[in-house]
């Protein structure tokens, strides 16, 4: 017996850091998107207890696990498909998709707003992000227009027929960023406007635009990361390309994926605009 459930990684492109007291409502508002790829976990039977991951370690499982106060034995299996700490959402989509499969495997009966609950304070207690995981409930593009976990904030969400490609030159520790006060104070009054702009017309455009100019006007972008984004803009069919929140990564998109191909990028990922989002097998 066992029960999977994928939940795609998620890319921010501006944001504002929402802080709260109470951690289910501790966030960000902001827009970003889903990738295909993202984190599958499996929940299976077994006579022990196990955890099998084929990348970093079972920090975030072992929060999760903490918060649910479980003490039945099975085996956890983690496919994760992108980069850790890379500005993939990676740890929100391990929470969230390990809360939803034992939900389902040990029955349960949680509802999916409260499994997001579950996995947003996982993410949150351990530093490792802010809103991740309520846009990993949407599909496609998506809008974040009130801080905290699902069932608290409100998102939006559309969909686009694009292709993304993506490079990560390495991660950023996310909780140095989003705890430090200069960093939290600069974000957000930049994000806030952006965002502002971007409620009035949430178009593709619109995204990649205000995202290159959010990462620009907080100097969040390493050299290699901002000479990437600069070579991306200056081509005629890349509609538009930015960086990656909270990582050392660089997004363009394009119409379709032979405008990739034709550019000349070491370890150029190519991927499409997930419009489907969470799936269970």
């Amino acid at each position: 017996m066992s029960n999977s459930v994928f939940v795609p990684g998620h890319i921010t492109g501006f944001f504002t850091i929402e802080d709260h007291d109470i951690t289910l409502k501790k966030g960000s508002c902001g827009a970003g998107f889903l990738l295909s790829q993202g984190v599958k976990t499996t929940v299976s039977s077994s006579s022990e207890f196990r955890v099998d991951v084929n990348q970093g370690d079972s920090t975030v499982i072992d929060e999760v696990l903490n918060i649910l106060e479980i003490d039945t034995v099975f085996k956890v299996t983690q496919d994760i498909q992108l980069p850790i700490g890379a500005g993939f959402g990676t740890s929100a989509a391990s929470a969230l998709s390990l809360t939803l499969a034992l939900n389902e495997f040990l029955d349960l009966g949680y509802s999916t707003e409260l499994c997001g609950q579950i996995a947003h304070m996982a993410e949150v207690n351990l530093g490792a992000g802010l809103g991740d995981v309520i846009a990993q409930t949407g599909q496609g593009m998506v809008l974040r227009v009130e801080p905290g976990a699902p069932g608290i904030g409100k998102i939006k969400s559309f969909k686009h027929d694009v292709c993304i490609a993506w490079k990560t030159f390495g991660g950023i520790e996310t909780s140095s960023i989003i705890q430090n006060p200069h960093h939290q104070q600069v974000i957000s009054d930049v994000g806030l406007k952006y965002l502002e702009y971007f409620e009035e017309k949430p178009s593709l455009r619109n995204f990649l635009d205000f995202s290159n100019r959010f990462s620009n006007e907080t100097k969040l972008m390493s050299d290699e990361v901002k000479n990437l984004v600069d070579y991306f803009n200056s081509m005629p069919d890349i509609l538009g390309s930015s960086m990656g929140m909270l990582g050392n990564t660089v997004f363009a998109f394009a119409e379709n994926e032979d405008v990739f191909k034709n550019v000349e990028v070491e370890n150029l990922h190519i991927d499409k605009l997930n419009n489907v989002g969470i799936v269970y097998d």
